[in-house]
Order: C-alpha cells, then structure tokens, then sequence
C-alpha cells in the first residue's frame, strides 16, 4: 500500500474517529442563553436583533485588515530579500512609511478612541447620603 493511498483512507477514518469521541464524551446541556443568536456581542430581545453600535468597531476592523495586507505584501520582499538590491529596500521602506504616516493621521485624529460607556452611578434617598456617598468618590481620586 503507498502512502498516499493510506493517508486517503487514514485521514477521513482519523476524523470521523474523534468526531464520534467528541459526540459521545463532550457534555451536552442547552440553555437559553446558548441556543440564542449571537451578533456582534449583543443579545437581541423584544424582537430587535438589530441595534446602534460604536463605528470605531468598523474602524479597528478595517485598521485591522490594512495591517494584515501590509504583512502579505511585505511577505514576497522578505522571501526574495538577497537577491533584491537597494532599490527594493527603499521601495518597502517608503511603504512602510507611508503607512506610519497614515496610522499616526488615526492617532492624531483620535479615531482608535473608543469611549466607554461604564461609568459611576449613585442613587441616593436623601441629601445625607448623596453628601456622604459624594465624599467617598472624592476620597478615591
């Protein structure tokens, strides 16, 4: 038998192997919370599964995906790094300088800042325990 026919069927009986030890062992106990739809982190209730949130998700995401790209496209000069002469280390070192410029144009624009939404809330019955509860916080900082 060669090796390529015996990975043909070792492979797919491996598999399907540990997927059946995985179905019989692995615990199984749904809740409400587990069988839901889970979008974006938010769980959806009263019917609307589909709520406002921060653009600056978007942002990281797509600050995300330029920096991704720069590491493909720096991949192909890194492999081909000896026999590439000095016109090809300026060219990635005005790529690279390019795309410092265009992230320290984010920071300086404060576009990475997401504002949180946590916060100190007091409530109070009286005037004494606002007065007191006041002067805690202010003991904190």
């Amino acid at each position: 038998m060669s090796s390529t026919l015996f990975f043909f069927i070792f492979i797919p009986l491996l598999a399907f192997i540990l997927l059946a030890v995985n179905l019989i062992f692995s615990p199984h106990n749904p809740y409400q919370e587990k069988d839901s739809v889970f979008e974006c982190g938010f769980s959806p209730f009263l019917g609307q599964n589909r709520t406002q949130f921060s653009i600056s998700f978007f942002i990281f995401a797509l600050i995300f995906l330029l920096f991704d790209l720069e590491i493909l496209l720096v991949y192909p000069y890194i492999v081909s790094s000896y026999t590439n002469s000095i016109y090809g280390l300026m060219i990635m070192l005005i790529f690279f300088l390019v795309l410092t410029l265009g992230f320290a144009f984010e920071l300086g624009k404060k576009a990475l800042n997401i504002e949180s939404r946590q916060g100190i809330v007091i409530v109070a019955t009286n005037k004494e325990q606002t007065s007191t509860s006041l002067s805690k916080i202010n003991n904190l900082d």
